[in-house]
């Protein structure tokens, strides 16, 4: 073994390290599946990667823990390069969506099986795997074997078994997506709380952006392997930097109206077949430095009003669908024949075909570049908008 694998394997104490990819590619062939990835996970901080199937989140994942060789870059945890290091010497732990138990052994053996293969003492064994049954409260499940159990629970064994590791770092891909609904929203918030109690680094890949929002101290958003954008969950759901990342967060996801720019004495205005929309002093800097003739305007959802009185700073529209969700409706509406979802609170409905006008403050707004979709330069960060 060469002095830097002992270096990470020598160095078991439950020692949490950061993580960075420094412009790390990967190649499958012709096809490239993550392009100079450059990103750095703080010591002790759950990052997510975000983003749909095949944008190069989970081979990240893998080539971190080994799995996947990389084709070039850097791979630190630590101050160690583990580019050339076998997974069994990075000292990581990893949480799959299968829950990968061994179905033969009981809870208590599949706890165990870490520490047995380190040769540790039978007593340092039991008091271990009784101290971690307890934090992940299967504490009264250790003599059954995993058919015997369910599948939250199995997860929880899982994640027993990643803990009792005392890795410097945990690895989940896609960990909750075997549960349903009512069990994934519960253990969302176990994880969350794991973490925080055990303040290891953790990387996270998934693509529901809720557990992103919900969990993630920074997410970091990928597609087609180009990292698009890092930040707090809350600071890229209000900045994003292109369409693609604005569109992906949120839910139901930002709407985009394509219009077209047109100036007269001083004033600019968005134009379409029935739209005719004033260009908020704030934003007109920004498309005038653009020189854009077409503009993307992007508007979330919960920052719509809507109205039934005729408004010339407001868009018209048709309702196309209503959505009663108990609580709130959408109200899915077409703007010259493109899509614009509202969400409102409760209460009475407009119908199916109604004339309607949509209107949004200034602050609000997300202007791109349809082209390139990049988002314009905004005079200052939009504030959290109040529902109407």
């Amino acid at each position: 073994m060469t002095a830097t694998a002992l270096t990470l394997t020598g160095a078991r104490t439950g020692q949490s390290a950061p993580v960075s990819f420094e412009q790390v590619t990967k190649k499958y062939g012709n096809v490239l599946a993550v392009d100079n990835l450059t990103l750095s996970v703080e010591n002790g901080e759950l990052m997510v990667l975000l983003g749909p199937s095949g944008c190069g989140k989970t081979t990240s994942l893998r080539m971190l823990a080994g799995l996947e060789k990389i084709t070039s870059g850097v791979i630190r945890i630590g101050d160690v390069v583990v580019n050339d290091l076998p997974p069994r010497s990075r000292n990581i732990a990893m949480v799959f969506q299968s829950y990968a138990l061994y179905s033969h052994l009981t809870v208590f053996e599949n706890l165990a099986y870490p520490l047995r293969v380190r040769k540790l003492k039978k007593d340092e064994i039991k008091r271990r795997v009784q101290e971690v049954a307890e934090r992940v409260q299967i504490a009264d499940l250790l003599d059954r074997k995993p058919r015997e159990i369910s599948g939250g629970q199995r997860q929880r064994v899982a994640l027993g078994r990643a803990i009792i590791r005392e890795p410097s770092v945990f690895l989940m891909d896609e960990p909750l997506s075997n549960l349903d609904a009512k069990l994934r929203l519960h253990m969302r918030g176990e994880l969350k709380r794991f973490q925080r109690d055990l303040a290891t680094t953790t990387i996270y890949v998934t693509h529901d952006q809720a557990e992103a929002m919900t969990l993630a101290d920074r997410v970091a958003i990928m597609n087609k392997g180009v990292l698009q954008q890092v930040g707090p969950p809350r600071e890229v759901y209000r900045q994003p930097v292109n369409m693609f990342v604005a569109g992906f967060l949120g839910s139901p996801p930002m709407n985009f109206l394509t219009l077209d720019v047109q100036a007269e004495e001083g004033q600019l205005w968005l134009t379409g077949p029935n739209v005719r929309y004033p260009l908020p002093p704030e934003q007109a800097a920004a498309v005038r430095q653009a020189s854009l003739a077409r503009l993307a305007l992007g508007v979330r959802p919960e920052h719509i009003t809507l109205s039934h009185h005729p408004d010339e700073r407001a868009i018209p529209a048709e309702v196309y669908l209503v959505e009663d969700l108990g609580n709130e409706l959408l109200v899915d509406t077409r703007v010259d024949g493109q899509q614009a979802v509202i969400r409102i609170p409760a209460g009475p409905a407009p119908s199916i075909g109604d004339r309607i006008w949509l209107s949004f403050s200034p602050a609000d707004l997300h202007l791109f570049d349809p082209t390139t979709e990049a988002r314009l330069p905004s005079p200052s960060p939009a504030p959290r908008a109040t529902l109407s």
